[in-house]
């Protein structure tokens, strides 16, 4: 029983998890692909396997394929790769059972043709059973005595059905689409609803040039924000498999494939600069600064104690800012102070919570980020700070003569602050005893407390203006 291992054992493919690690860990690396491949793809993929180490427990393996090498056990089970041997050896010794383990060695790439007549040199002519899932795998299975195709697209099918009978098909797992937009994370965009703010406090929301501006400036950070997640995803792969939920995200839960997501995540920020074209061109240089922004925090800043929490609270303020250039109108310097200090409490929180999951379970740290279990304390004293400033730099808005220009009765104003305190009381109340969402914004959106408060904070405005 012999079987494929990228695709088909596994719902990913170890050189792209590779090239990811790749990534993540040295990224200059990445320049010296094209002369690695100039010598053969083989020697490319033992380049890159030199260099980086791929978790191979935590990968999403399918289970159906386990199944039929159990069901193999009284017969030589051989694990078959073009993958390099490094990791085709790595994922043999962690499933348990293979009698034999098949990878490229850095001068030949054992796919296709190459693995046919190594399996045929050590099997015979329909010697084997071969399980694979790919159009290279044609070519082993004309050889084999019984072909197994495991999710298998409908396009090898097809090929596979005119060279040979089919004896067995593990259809491909279902929900593609769903998945696809999952990984867009739509529920997120309610983020970006923070463009709107601008036009909000300047009082133009119902303009109709000023409305069709900032509507244009919500769909393409929209479309950015779409674009930095899947990127976000697809470096974080070995971090959200070592998360209790976010292991059952698309891509690493290999419900969609990580060349899918390369793919993906460039044209989504194509499609948001587009928009960007028809708005004002500081528009699409805050954009752009997000964007990067954002990419930077994925690579490098996220692991960093503290910077990361700072620049979370940037990103949310900045789509305060965007919104202000679209329209456009000058933003308020006291409103984008408080806006950072509540959005940097707010970024605490997450991190809080993730640290407590930690702590409760007796991990030492955060997987992917830099905080360890110790770093409770004082993550929830900065938090409360951050609360507390958010708090200070809103009365000396209500109370400057900057507030008595745009409201007709800003002593309404002042309601804002117990109806912000109570909800801040409460977020941080829950965030201490376990009990809050790893995103606080998605925890608010769904909290009907949360809820109040914010058409308390609408109600409050409206009668100020």
């Amino acid at each position: 029983m012999c079987v494929d291992l990228d695709g088909t054992l596994v719902h990913t493919d170890l050189l792209h998890e590779s090239v990811l690690a790749l990534l993540r860990r040295k990224p200059l690396h990445l320049l010296l692909l094209p002369l690695w491949l100039l010598r053969g793809k083989a020697h490319l993929k033992r380049e890159i396997a030199r260099r980086v180490e791929v978790d191979v427990t935590r990968l999403p393996y399918d289970a159906r394929v386990l199944a039929l090498l159990d069901e193999a056990a009284t017969r030589p089970r051989v694990l078959c790769s073009a993958s390099d041997r490094a990791f085709v050896d790595a994922v043999a010794a962690h499933v348990g059972g293979f009698d034999a383990a098949l990878g490229s060695d850095g001068d030949t790439n054992l796919g296709g043709a190459r693995k046919a007549q190594a399996l045929v040199a050590r099997y015979g002519e329909r010697g084997f059973d071969y399980v694979g899932d790919a159009t290279a795998d044609v070519a082993v299975w004309e050889h084999a005595r019984r072909a197994i195709a495991a999710n298998a697209s409908p396009r090898v099918l097809a090929r596979l059905r005119r060279s040979r009978t089919v004896d067995a098909v593990i259809e491909r797992r279902d929900g593609a689409w769903r998945a696809a937009v999952r990984a867009l994370r739509p529920h997120q965009w309610s983020k970006n609803l923070l463009v709107y703010v601008a036009a909000i406090a300047a009082h133009r929301v119902f303009e109709p040039d000023a409305l069709y501006a900032t509507t244009l400036a919500f769909v393409a950070f929209c479309l950015c924000a779409s674009g930095a997640y899947v990127f976000n995803d697809l470096v974080d792969l070995d971090a959200d498999r070592r998360h209790p939920r976010k292991r059952a995200r698309p891509f690493a839960a290999g419900r969609l494939s990580i060349a899918a997501g390369l793919v993906a995540a460039p044209l989504l920020v194509f499609a948001g600069f587009a928009l960007a074209s028809l708005l004002p061109s500081r528009f699409a240089f805050v954009l752009g600064l997000y964007v990067a922004t954002t990419f930077a925090y994925s690579l490098l800043l996220k692991r960093v104690v503290l910077v990361d929490v700072i620049v979370l609270a940037a990103l949310y303020t900045l789509r305060i800012v965007a919104g202000a250039v679209a329209i456009p109108v000058d933003a308020s310097g006291w409103f984008l102070a408080f806006a950072m200090c509540l959005f940097l409490s707010l970024a605490l929180v997450k991190r809080y919570a993730e640290v407590h999951r930690v702590a409760a379970s007796a991990q030492a740290s955060v997987a992917g980020r830099g905080y360890r279990a110790a770093h409770l304390a004082w993550i929830g004293s900065f938090g409360a700070a951050a609360a507390g400033t958010s708090l200070l730099v809103l009365a000396l808005y209500v109370d400057s003569t900057k507030s008595a220009a745009l409201y007709r009765h800003p002593h309404w104003l002042w309601l804002l602050l117990p109806l912000l305190g109570a909800w801040l009381l409460r977020v941080w109340s829950l965030t201490r005893r376990g009990r809050m969402h790893d995103d606080p914004v998605v925890f608010a959106l769904t909290d009907v407390p949360s809820l109040a408060v914010l058409a308390g904070f609408i109600a409050t405005v409206a009668m100020a203006a």
